[in-house]
């Protein structure tokens, strides 16, 4: 199929990464206080209403900032396996990860050197594996500045996220396909590199052919969402998928950007988001994130959904050492 370029409706880098989080209130807790996100919107899983949707990202949930999470009360501990985004890694300002290593405590797990960058691995409280790579530019790009932490130190957007797959060449050629770029191989591991400049992200394909598939629960990536500028490309985008044989989703409507869904030959989730509405179509910039939003159509569901969600109330000050809140 033919690619388009970014400015033509191409792919324009990673737009959000969503996992799955057992408590809501540690979740809250960690990518808040410790990571120092700002909760961009608090919502429910338009597919599963009794449960929460928490959106964090820069100051204004910019697209390839966003991490988001589904909050299952008491879900079991997922497994990394095949067929998943196993890593989801941050961009941080060069120099920073002695920072890190301090705030963080027993949930860094060590640094290592990839492709020239310094990585330092991190597992948050569901044991989810994330990432924070020094970034030479990453001092100029947007963070929160009203978050816990310091400019010379705040995480940035994404520095990328990694593919964990049987066979490589299939999911490759469809990264080649998006338009992707290839721009390194270490050994089973293979770097693409989606969009330009401050939004680049690195897309890491490692093969392992004899690994098992992971399973979905607490501390797993659920899917990556890929960025398109607008409805038109999103469109364009999805009759190119059914023509190279992809089952691709009809557009789901998800308030804040628009959706459509298919998995990759490997196994991992897919999808392709708008940029636009935005976070700031049903709150201001200054609130958001502080009110439970719901879309129009279970608005007139909303006193069943809020008693059955847990009480969550946005923490006030960190611990720093292990990612536990401390509220006032």
């Amino acid at each position: 199929m033919s690619t388009p370029e970014p400015q033509d409706g191409g792919i324009l880098g990673i737009h959000h990464v969503t996992a799955i989080a057992a408590d809501p209130r540690t979740n809250v807790g960690f990518y808040t206080d410790v990571v120092g996100q700002r909760m961009v919107k608090k919502t429910v899983n338009f597919d599963d209403p009794g449960s929460y949707h928490l959106y964090y990202g820069d100051e204004l949930g910019r697209p390839g900032s966003i991490m988001t999470f589904f909050a299952w009360p008491g879900a079991p501990r997922g497994e990394r396996g095949l067929g998943q985004v196993t890593v989801t890694a941050y961009a941080v300002p060069a120099g920073s990860l002695g920072f890190w290593e301090e705030r963080l405590g027993a949930a860094a797990r060590g640094r290592s050197l990839r492709f020239g960058d310094e990585v330092l691995t991190v597992s948050d409280p569901d044991g989810l594996e994330l990432e924070l790579v020094e970034v030479d530019d990453a001092g100029a790009r947007p963070w929160w500045p009203g978050g816990p932490v310091a400019a010379e130190h705040a995480v940035r957007n994404f520095a990328g996220v990694t593919l964990t797959v049987r066979d490589l060449e299939p999911t490759a050629r469809l990264l080649d396909d998006m338009g992707l770029r290839r721009a390194g191989e270490a050994g089973s591991r293979v770097r693409f590199v989606a969009g330009a400049g401050a939004d680049a992200a690195g897309v890491d394909v490692v093969e392992h052919p004899t690994g098992a598939r992971g399973r979905q629960a607490a501390g797993i990536v659920h899917h990556v969402a890929w960025r398109v500028s607008d409805d038109a490309a999103q469109l364009a985008w999805r009759e190119r998928l059914l023509e190279r044989g992809l089952a691709v989703t009809e557009v789901r409507d998800r308030r804040y950007f628009r959706s459509i869904y298919f998995r990759e030959p490997g196994g991992v989730l897919f999808e392709i988001a708008t940029d636009p509405p935005g976070f700031t179509r049903d709150e201001t910039p200054e609130a958001l994130g502080t009110s439970l939003k719901l879309p129009p159509w279970l608005e007139k569901e909303r006193a069943r959904i809020e008693g059955a969600l847990p009480p969550l109330d946005l923490p006030s000050s960190p611990d720093p050492t292990c990612g536990r809140t401390v509220r006032s």
